[in-house]
């Protein structure tokens, strides 16, 4: 037996592995601190929970898909995108304010009982702002979520160009 040399071994392959958390922990840290975009790291991961909120990790559709949700199709991705790009200065306004209000509340960290309480209350707010808010978000999340090609061809059955055109087919002799 070469105990020594397993020992070893299984002491370099614990190294290596807390190397990699400690790698991607840092990388976290360096993203926080030198992020570039229209919304804060903090703001962008309160998106993330919005969307996990609206539309949360479901069940396997078919034999053999995994469970899909906001995140996994990466929805949260196409609403910073979209509210960045997309939106009137009006309505990313309107974004920016009630994310910071959302900050403040500390939804992200919030149970997924009172995270959809919140989001119950500003659909029912008495305010324009916070109607809006909750109609822009909801609204696109939807929509981001449906029009990912994970949903559209792998659980709906999507087919860009239905039918099929079979070119350069070769004809027998006996047709021609």
């Amino acid at each position: 037996m070469q105990r020594r040399t397993s020992l070893k071994l299984l002491g370099a392959a614990g190294v290596g592995i807390a190397g990699l958390v400690l790698a991607d922990w840092k990388w976290q840290i360096l993203d926080r601190l030198t992020h570039i975009g229209f919304f804060t790291y903090e703001q962008e991961q309160l998106l993330a929970s919005l969307a996990d909120t609206i539309i949360p990790e479901g069940v396997a559709g078919a034999v053999g898909t995994s469970p899909i949700g906001a995140l996994s199709t990466g929805t949260d991705q196409f609403l910073i995108r979209f509210f960045e790009k997309c939106l009137e200065k009006e309505e990313q306004e309107i974004i920016l304010q009630e994310l910071k209000v959302l900050q403040k509340l500390d939804f992200s960290s919030l149970s997924k009982e009172e995270r959809e309480k919140i989001l119950q209350d500003y659909s029912k707010a008495e305010g324009d702002k916070q109607k809006k808010f909750y109609k822009l978000i909801r609204s696109n999340t939807i929509f981001g979520f449906t029009t990912a090609r994970d949903v559209m061809v792998d659980h709906l059955g999507y087919q860009v160009a239905p039918g099929f055109y079979s070119g350069c087919v070769e004809v027998s002799p006996e047709k021609s």
